[in-house]
């Protein structure tokens, strides 16, 4: 009977696939946009994962996101090198700058400024150069992706030269020199990033009287980061968080504070809202064509709980169809954007968040589809 179940499904080819293609949409899109969503708010907190060296980040206590940093005198970061279980404490720099590019363009960059003496705070992935070579005088690094694209570009898209090593560009009328690239994950904002030394943001930037974003903090027993950090915010009045903390308050800042995560669920629900319609009406209508051969089954000897079964397994066998459909076309879009500017990050809880999605919908589809059949008499069929 299961598998007469399975040939009636196959055999309306129409309506079969029809329900395929909707399933398939409704897990694609399921699993897409919290892919983005996921792939944008890991941006948001990128430069703190990559930093695993860091036990404590130390800030203003008014910081509400790793973005959004209040500038602190240099004065602090002595301070908190004088905390007991500091091992060592160094300055890092995070803001904005224009750079002006050789055709006159202006373009807004993200500046990070790491410790002169021990380059703490750099980027782990660099591509050309070494993070040595920052020592050399205007010494800048370089995002790869920037450097080859969006800074390559010219005010009318055109293609313009590459920024490679040897490249220079002006940061606030004063000239840097590109003397490496690096593989930085994006910000947020999509912005080049340049990475310099802490006391050249201060040639780059000479207006400002504050210039301290964040004190990286490492500690001598990194199970001591409670205590410590509390006697930082003691003898500081300044912030103190774990890396883990701190991208947890950065990561909440933009699901809570902003209608990113708002924009996101909204086109989920939809997209699970259409599919899942249209899903359900055809496997509806598909149930009502094939009443007669239920009807048969039934005056056969087919029992309630065998006609429910067989109509479950056409829903999960397609629900299993269109979920392996929908995600495979979802690895593939991932696969195929990966080295691009576009944020996508899958992982499991998106992949089973699919599925019970998939799931409801044909579970919901499968009890709307057995209510005609329950009430069937066999005697309707053979009158008719």
């Amino acid at each position: 009977m299961y598998r007469l179940a399975l040939i009636m499904l196959v055999n309306e080819r129409g309506k079969y696939l029809g329900i395929i293609a909707a399933l398939s949409f409704t897990a694609f899109m399921m699993a897409q946009q919290p892919a983005i969503f996921f792939g944008i708010l890991s941006r948001t907190t990128a430069v703190i994962t990559e930093l695993p060296l860091v036990d404590l980040w130390v800030m203003d206590p008014k910081v509400e996101n790793v973005d959004d940093p209040k500038p602190l005198p240099d004065t602090q970061l002595y301070l908190v090198k004088g905390v007991s279980g500091v091992a060592w404490a160094v300055p890092f720099y995070r803001g904005s700058i224009r750079a002006r590019l050789s055709d006159g363009n202006f373009v807004v960059c993200q500046l990070n400024g790491i410790d002169d003496a021990t380059l703490i705070g750099g980027p782990a992935k660099i591509s050309a150069g070494s993070l040595a070579d920052l020592q050399i005088s205007d010494g800048i690094l370089l995002d790869e992706a920037s450097a080859f694209g969006r800074l390559a570009e010219t005010a009318t898209g055109e293609r313009g030269p590459s920024f490679g090593v040897g490249s220079t560009l002006e940061l606030n009328d004063n000239s840097a020199t590109v003397v490496g690239l690096h593989r930085a994950t994006p910000s947020f904002q999509s912005q080049p990033i340049i990475y310099t030394t802490y006391s050249r943001v201060k040639a780059f930037l000479p207006s400002e009287r504050k210039l301290l974003s964040f004190v990286l903090v490492k500690l001598k027993n990194p199970g001591d980061a409670e205590s410590v950090a509390a006697e930082i915010r003691k003898r500081t009045g300044l912030a103190a968080y774990s890396s883990d903390k701190f991208r947890t308050l950065s990561s909440n800042y933009f699901l809570f504070r902003t209608g990113i995560f708002a924009n996101f669920a909204i086109s989920a629900i939809i997209a699970f809202l259409i599919g899942g319609g249209i899903a359900g009406q055809t496997f509806y209508n598909f149930t009502l064509d094939h009443l007669r051969y239920f009807g048969v089954l039934k005056a056969m000897g087919a029992s309630d709980r065998l006609l429910l079964g067989m109509i479950a397994l056409q829903a999960s066998t397609a629900a299993l169809i269109g979920f392996g459909l929908g995600i495979g076309a979802v690895t593939f879009f991932g696969t195929f954007i990966q080295d691009s500017r576009f944020a996508f990050e899958v992982n499991n809880w998106i992949v089973l968040a699919s599925g019970a999605a998939i799931i409801a919908v044909s579970l919901l589809a499968a009890v709307i589809s057995a209510r005609p059949v329950l009430p069937l008499e066999p005697a309707t069929v053979f009158r008719g």
